[in-house]
């Protein structure tokens, strides 16, 4: 149980035999969830093409939001006036929200996606329009106003946004950075995330804080994060910055981290969730996962199954009346065929969009069901 927090905790339910992976129950105002879990992101408050009864009817009990864009549109004073995310959204699960500070890194710099498929550069947007002890300073991508963002401000959003989970603000430096930058940007990240920590425990009001465990691949860096951050009065760690410039490269550095940090707090994966990911890292002991790419593959009409991804557009399934896949109880297999999906993304409707986005939402979750399955039986 955290010292900071009455309402949230993390309770151990099984820890595997043949691996650090374990099944637990975090718990929040807002309910509870089991461990390990899928976090679908809904970046403005909501998953796109989805509503929150459509994402609670396929399984998902936390949904990560962020606070970047709900500062830029419609404002965290709005949200807080209108009585926080939960009934401002309808959404009554759980919801985490990130700090901000991957923008400093993805308007500047590029995705962490782009990162692990080497493609990070070094070229700057003029979004950012400077970096300083203090904190950065941004230009809104949707009116041009100027946004500062510091440790202070970043948690004040997320208290007036009411997440049930906060993250701590950092800078994420890219993976091609000189070493020196890298030392730079790592002491600066933990002085930011002790004053995140400083200015929650002034007004806790049931809110959990997450540090962002940090270095690079270099691996004494990482140790060294983990420890500074485990001396600390976080209720739990998310793993953050540059991942690698490869799945590989990323699976060997979360390899030494993760045993760094104290076993009994909860570990979260940042914007990592694809299904090879999730196979190699589950075994190492993190406990929950956000990313964006189910819903946006479903979008672009990939669909996730048992037997591997579907092109629904293609002429294959034109004229198929299976369901997308057999025993699904998503809306989408219950309801429609695959020729009728396949029609409606060639006719640009937008109940195609909707209804294989929660087809691929919902296997995530049954993915995650079955994981924590042979975890209880000791075959992961």
């Amino acid at each position: 149980m955290s010292v900071f927090t009455n309402t949230f905790s993390f309770e151990i339910l099984h820890r595997s035999k043949k691996s650090n992976a374990r099944v637990g129950r975090i718990t929040t105002p807002h309910g509870s969830f089991m461990t390990p879990a899928f976090v679908g992101v809904g970046t403005n408050g909501a998953l796109k093409a989805l509503g929150h009864d459509e994402a609670i009817e396929a399984g998902m009990d936390l949904m990560f939001a962020n606070t970047y864009h709900l500062m830029v549109q419609p404002g965290e004073d709005l949200i807080r006036e209108m009585g926080g995310i939960h009934r401002f959204s309808g959404r009554d699960r759980p919801i985490i929200t990130d700090s901000g500070g991957f923008q400093v890194f993805s308007l500047a710099y590029g995705s962490v996606a782009s990162e692990l498929k080497s493609q990070g550069t070094k070229k700057h947007s003029n979004s950012v329009l400077k970096i300083t002890e203090e904190g950065v300073k941004f230009r809104s991508y949707r009116d041009g106003r100027t946004i500062f963002l510091t440790p202070e401000t970043s948690i004040g959003a997320q208290k007036k946004i009411g997440a049930d989970i906060m993250i701590s603000f950092d800078e994420l430096p890219p993976y091609h950075i000189p070493k020196e930058a890298l030392r730079s940007s790592f002491e600066r990240t933990h002085r930011w995330e002790k004053r995140s920590l400083e200015h929650h425990k002034q007004d806790p009001s049931d809110q959990a804080l997450y540090s962002v465990v940090h270095g690079g691949i270099d691996p004494d860096l990482r140790k060294k994060s983990c420890k500074i951050l485990s001396s600390m009065d976080f209720d739990g760690h998310a793993v953050g910055g540059s991942l690698g410039k490869n799945r590989d490269e990323m699976i060997e550095m979360l390899s030494y981290t993760i045993p760094c940090l104290p076993p009994e707090k909860p570990v979260h994966l940042l914007g990592i969730a694809d299904l090879p990911s999730l196979y190699s890292s589950i075994p190492l002991g993190i406990d929950s996962f956000d990313s964006s790419y189910p819903t946006k593959a479903a979008r672009h009409g990939t669909l996730l199954t048992e037997q591997g991804t579907l092109r629904i557009v293609s002429g294959a399934y034109k004229e198929d009346p299976r369901p997308i896949e057999e025993g699904c109880p998503c809306r989408a297999c219950r309801t429609v065929s695959r020729s009728f999906l396949h029609h409606l993304f060639k006719a640009n409707e937008l109940l195609g969009l909707s209804l294989a986005s929660a087809h691929n939402l919902s296997y995530m979750i049954r993915f995650m069901d079955r994981v924590r399955q042979k975890i209880i039986l000791d075959a992961v």
